[in-house]
This record gives structure tokens, sequence and C-alpha cells, in this order.
């Protein structure tokens, strides 16, 4: 029979009323003929519930024991999920990460997936029980529980569409599909009927929240054709798929933000070999995740270097700067941060054969006196650091220029 994985997110089953509304789905793809995983999250608000209590127990908390706390909420979601199934007449089993079990290394709090072993679920689907797995969680090389990040139950969902070698991987949430921007901002927010799994990665890791990054990465490796759908309404998603499926590649795609970013500039660094590696790794060590680097002209043997990184990481790169200067590994003579910038981006696989595309961008920005403070571009995007005041406005003029109120 061909199978299918179904995730549903925390919104999707934050109640006994949700679960039964999302087992209902299920029921539909089961009467079609399809062998169904469902993946579940925990419910809406329990996994910050449980972190809270965590950190109110220890502030320097074992990462071990943070994660047997906080697996938890996806396994009463899967309890749950599977007797409602059974109520409505779905033969169900729930399965905890282990049970499966979804092996991954020993980061704890944000492992990466090293391998599914499917012989136990195989043999179920071949005496008619669909599985529901809890998401999140799978099992260290010693035996613990692990977790793997905010959003990991995403990525837990495709990675079990890959190794059952699914059809297809639904991930159910409180939005429709994939738009070409936040509706929030704009009206003229168009969903997307399919979109390439690099622009899906590259919108994702720019600051969309409707995938987990690593979930499309997985996805793109493995050739998991994905749809994002809503659980609240009965319209077509958007399907995640490769660029081939496209009938037409466009220019732009989408527009991401990402509101909460900080500007930094280390001031008069030596114009040496060795000094990025020196300023990023000492970053890299603080656990502080750089973005957009830009490195100024050199005047008397020194330089200026640029990076962004979201704000609330700014108090960790002062600290592994300054580490850095106290240790003699990193010389500078000032250090200029601006808390007040968002990121602004514009992601599509037709800019590799489309020429003028970063004009059109910052003609549109200067038309409505929008001054930019950075530049980054790769092979299908252009991000922009701006004045956060100027987000919305920045965000709605580029939907306009490139015309993305057309999409369909």
């Amino acid at each position: 029979m061909p199978r299918l994985v179904m995730k549903f997110g925390g919104t999707s089953v934050a109640d006994l009323d949700r679960i039964r509304n999302a087992a209902t789905r299920v029921k539909r793809e089961v009467d079609r003929g399809f062998d169904v995983a469902v993946v579940v999250s925990a419910m809406a608000g329990k996994t910050n519930e449980l972190v809270g209590w965590v950190r109110q127990t220890s502030l320097l908390y074992d990462a071990r024991e943070y994660d047997a706390v906080v697996s938890s909420g996806e396994n009463v979601t899967a309890g749950l999920m599977a007797l409602t199934l059974q109520e409505m007449g779905v033969p169900a089993r729930s399965w905890q990460g282990w049970q499966v079990p979804l092996r991954t290394n020993a980061s704890h709090g944000s492992a990466r997936i090293v391998s599914i072993d499917t012989e136990a679920l195989e043999k179920k689907f071949g005496e008619g029980l669909h599985a529901v797995i809890a998401g999140f969680q799978g099992l260290s090389p010693e035996g613990r529980i692990t977790t793997l990040g905010r959003g990991g139950s995403d990525t837990s969902a495709v990675a079990f569409a890959a190794a059952l070698g699914a059809e297809r991987c639904d991930i159910y949430t409180d939005v429709d599909g994939v738009y070409t921007t936040d509706p929030r901002i704009t009206r003229k927010a168009r969903k997307l009927e399919r979109i390439a799994y690099e622009e899906m990665l590259e919108l994702a890791s720019l600051g969309a929240k409707v995938l987990q990054t690593r979930s499309v990465e997985l996805a793109m490796r493995y050739k998991v054709k994905l749809q994002v759908l809503s659980s609240f309404s009965d319209v077509p998603g958007t399907i995640v798929c490769d660029e081939e499926e496209i009938m037409e590649s466009r220019v732009v795609s989408g527009i991401a933000h990402s509101r909460d970013e900080a500007k930094v500039t280390v001031i008069g660094v030596p114009d040496r070999p060795g000094i990025a590696a020196a300023l990023f790794g000492a970053l890299a060590e603080g656990g502080v995740n750089v973005d957009m680097i830009v490195q100024n002209i050199s005047a008397d043997g020194r330089t200026d270097m640029t990076f962004s990184c979201p704000v609330d990481e700014v108090p960790r790169a002062r600290v592994a700067i300054d580490a850095a200067k106290a240790s003699g590994a990193l010389d500078f003579t000032g250090l200029d941060v601006d808390e007040d910038v968002s990121k602004v981006s514009i992601v599509g696989i037709g800019m590799r054969s489309q020429t003028g595309v970063a004009h059109r961008m910052f003609q549109a920005l200067a038309r409505d006196g929008v001054n930019i403070k950075v530049i980054t571009t790769s092979e299908i995007k252009v991000s922009v650091l701006i004045d956060r005041k100027y987000l919305e406005l920045a965000v709605q003029a580029l939907h306009d220029a490139f015309e993305l109120e057309k999409i369909s």
C-alpha cells in the first residue's frame, strides 16, 4: 500500500477537540488506502511550559535531564492521538522516539538524526496498524532520550517519510500554505501553489516560520515531496518539490524578513591573514549565530569587519570578542553595535537567469526612502539590513516592485 506521513504541529493538537479534528484527517487518508505514519508535536504552549519548569529548577541544568523533561509533551500527544484514532475505528499504535528507534548523536537539545530503524514499523504496517510517532525526539548512542531542537518535529516527519519511502509528507499547521510574504504585513500576499526546495530553504533560513530549515534540507537531500497545509480548512496547500516540477521559474518567489537583528562592526582590525578566523572562531565558540559578513577596504594596515546576528545574541558576541582581545588572539580599536535593524530578503530561482534583479530591489527601496546598511547575495537571494522602523514599508515596496500579487 502507498504510504503517507502526516505531521501535526502544536496548534493543530492544542486540545482534545483539535486532536479529534486532526484524527479525522488521518482517517480520511486511511480510507483512501494509505498506510499512514502520523508525527505529532506537543500541544501548543506545552514545550515552553516544560522548558520553563526546567529553568526554574536549575539554571545550570543537565542537558540530558532537560531532554527527558522537554520531550514528554510529544509523548502525551502521541498517546492521545492513537486513542482517538482507535475510537474512530482506525487501528493505531503510538511510538516514542526510542521505541522506533530514531537514532541521533549525543548533542542533547539539538541532536542530529543518524538513522531510523523501520523494521518494527514495517511489521506493524503489515499487521494493518498505523503509527503515531512522537516527533522532536530520538535516542542517543548512550541510550538516552535526545531532542532535535525547536521545530524538530518537522525534521522528524521528513526523516520518517524518507525512511519509509512515503509518497508525500504533509505538514499541517495553522496556515494554509507558503505565501509570497507575511500576510500580516501586506494583504497582497499570495499563496504559492508550488515552491522549489532551494527557495523554501532560503526562505526558512531567512526568517520565514512555516517550515524548520533542517526539515527542508532533509527533504531536498532525499527528494521527499512536502505539502504545507492547514489543519483548519480543506483548501489545497503548497507543494515543496524539485525545481523541474515547476512549470516556469519565477524571478522572485517570496520575500522573507527577520525583525530582530543586530549589526556589529569590529573597528580597526589588523588586515592580515588569519584575523577573520580569529574573530569568527571566537564567535562560534561563544555560540553566536553569525549571518551577513562584510569587510571594509583596508587603510593603514587596518580594516573594519561587520556582521549581523540575532539581537538577543549581542551580549554573547560582546563577551566572545572581548575575551578574544584579552587573550591576544584578536586586536581592534573599537566596537560599534546597532541593535535596531532588520533583515529583508528576496528569494527566487529565476535570479540565476535574470539580470537587473538587485537593481530593481535597490531602486524600489530608494523610492520609499529606505536606506541600506549591509548587502549580501547568493545565487538565488539578495538580503539587506535596514532600520527596523522601515521593515513593513520595505516588504510592501518589494512585494509591489516584483508584482508578487500576480503569482498563483
